[in-house]
């Protein structure tokens, strides 16, 4: 991967539909040379997808928490493979320090975020801790 390749990316991660032809006059490179480099971004696996950034509110979704959660240790991969199931839970990470899954939920508003997390999330085998933090406003991201 090189300078070129790492302008390609930052121009997909700004908008996922920009043409090979408006990266190529960008980048001052052939369109056949742009296509190349994508089609090898994607067969390295360093492109996974292509997506959309989705405005929350204008699909009724009033509520997104962070949530952080802790369980038994032999239950935590259990417990991600259900969570990630659910269409509420936007994204899903392990990690190392507060605790050991995070996640980011969106919801229509607080009543249902609170059914979410006590039927759901509060069901679920091992669960120790749940620590929900609601988002106020996003800047980036």
């Amino acid at each position: 991967m090189d300078e070129i390749d790492s302008k390609i990316l930052q121009m997909l991660e700004q908008d996922s539909r920009t043409s090979f032809r408006e990266m190529s006059r960008a980048l001052n490179l052939s369109e056949a040379g742009i296509r190349k480099r994508v089609i090898a971004l994607q067969n390295n696996k360093v492109i996974k997808k292509f997506t959309i950034e989705i405005d929350p509110s204008k699909i009724g979704i009033n509520s997104m928490s962070l949530v952080g959660l802790d369980v038994e240790p032999q239950k935590l991969l259990g417990a991600v493979q259900i969570l990630c199931n659910f269409p509420e839970v936007k994204s899903l990470s392990t990690s190392a320090g507060d605790h050991m899954i995070m996640m980011e939920i969106w919801t229509k508003d607080g009543r249902e975020l609170t059914k979410f997390i006590s039927d759901k999330i509060g069901s679920l085998e091992g669960v120790k801790r749940i620590c929900p933090a609601i988002i106020l406003e996003t800047f980036k991201g």
